[in-house]
């Protein structure tokens, strides 16, 4: 952790943060580090809910891959992709040690804890928050403003619902987006902010699964069947294409899974564009057409062309399912035009899942509203982080390095604002 003996650190004033989730935490370890006296409000019964429940099956923590690499998958503004250059994966892994907790990189290049957990990681960031004096408040849900100083909160106190005003000399909203809407994230700061002309951009769901108008018999056999080891890919609104090498799942309403959400954004800005969204699917990503064509023309013998098919290309019946909804009977009776579809399967995508589904979201308070501390201009006194900002990324990690590495920011610009204010 940095250091703050750069700073004349004038006597300890009073910073509220709302939102218990990695970027509030961070702005409270940031902040009390520095010698003031920090409260975290959360509407929650605890605070960390959505980050527990993102490493239930596997903690990624971060990314490990080249700097460069590492920024080029967000969608943000030049300030918060600064904030990654000043608290990257490498530095965050750190962090994550310093607690005590080791970690490792899988062979997907994603950063775990050593035993996966996301308990244990919290645990010991809260004893190090109590040590540093932060005080956690649940069951606070912010209300708004009474000025930019005092902050409306409702709590319960013996069975009823109470309303109460706080004042702190600085604030951190940390409040999230609007996914998970059971774990906190409501997007219900959105008009409490409007209400004082800031802008914010809407929210909408990112890494989502999206609705295809599927046959009632793919729906009925082969609902949450993986594909795996496929090539995804899209055309941009820009004209640019977009593609990766992972997985997807066929689901009743439509298609998730890891693949669909590192592309969810460019299917999404078609979507809103067009009213649909074209996704195009290579069955066979390690083949080429033309070994694919040959194998293809191979005598078929008494096999049934379904189990030709399985015994020549290893295609799963779920891959075969896909191939015969989208496809018709003619393409299957002509060779060059099977081996074409194998290589390049499109499905018309329809919409996207409800926000409340998404695994993130993206919008949020407009990058023109903060000055390069993370303040609101138009609120002096009160900053931003995390998943509220209008940043976008893929799951594997970077969305809670972002969230993070925004928390650390606007820590320091909340110890640097009270410093020339006091």
């Amino acid at each position: 952790m940095k250091q703050f003996d750069i700073f004349d650190i004038p006597p300890a004033q009073t910073v509220a943060i709302i939102g218990g989730g990695p970027a509030g935490l961070m702005a409270a370890e940031v902040i009390a580090s520095a010698g003031h006296i920090v409260s975290v409000y959360d509407a929650m019964p605890s605070v960390g809910r959505k980050f527990l429940l993102a490493g239930v099956g596997g903690m990624n923590i971060t990314h490990a891959e080249p700097a460069e690499d590492f920024r080029a998958r967000y969608s943000a503004n030049s300030q918060f992709i600064n904030t990654l250059k000043q608290f990257d994966a490498a530095a965050l892994r750190n962090w994550v040690h310093g607690l005590g907790i080791e970690t490792f990189v899988g062979t997907s290049g994603r950063v775990f804890p050593a035993d996966m957990k996301a308990a244990p990681l919290l645990r010991a960031w809260l004893h190090r928050l109590r040590e540093l004096g932060v005080k956690i408040y649940p069951r606070h849900r912010w209300l708004g403003f009474e000025n930019a100083k005092e902050l409306i909160f409702s709590t319960p106190e013996k069975g009823n619902a109470i309303t109460k005003t706080i004042t702190a000399d600085a604030v951190v909203l940390a409040l999230g987006g609007a996914s998970w809407q059971r774990l906190g994230s409501d997007g219900a700061w959105v008009p409490l902010l409007r209400e004082h002309s800031v802008n914010v951009n809407e929210l909408m769901p990112s890494n989502c699964g999206f609705d295809v108008t599927w046959s009632e018999m793919l729906r009925d056999q082969h609902a949450g069947s993986p594909l795996h080891g496929v090539g995804l890919s899209c055309i941009d609104v820009q004209g640019m294409p977009r593609s990766i090498l992972s997985e997807a799942i066929i689901s009743a309403y439509g298609i998730e899974g890891t693949g669909i959400y590192a592309l969810s954004k460019y299917l999404r800005e078609q979507l809103d564009q067009n009213g649909t969204a074209l996704l195009n699917i290579d069955l066979l990503p390690d083949l080429s057409l033309d070994k694919i064509v040959q194998r293809l023309n191979k005598p078929r013998e008494k096999n049934s062309l379904s189990n030709f098919l399985r015994k020549q290309l290893n295609l799963s019946p779920a891959k075969l399912a896909l191939l015969r909804e989208l496809t018709t009977k003619q393409t299957f009776e002509n060779i060059d035009l099977l081996a074409m579809a194998i290589k390049k399967l499109s499905v018309t995508l329809t919409a996207t899942r409800p926000i409340d589904e998404a695994i993130s979201s993206a919008g949020g308070v407009a990058a023109k509203e903060l000055d390069g501390a993370f303040m609101l201009k138009k609120i002096p006194g009160v900053f931003c982080a995390g998943e509220m900002l209008d940043w976008d990324a893929p799951t594997g990690g970077y969305l809670l390095t972002g969230c993070f590495a925004s928390g650390r920011a606007a820590g320091y610009g909340v110890v640097t604002y009270l410093r020339e204010n006091s």
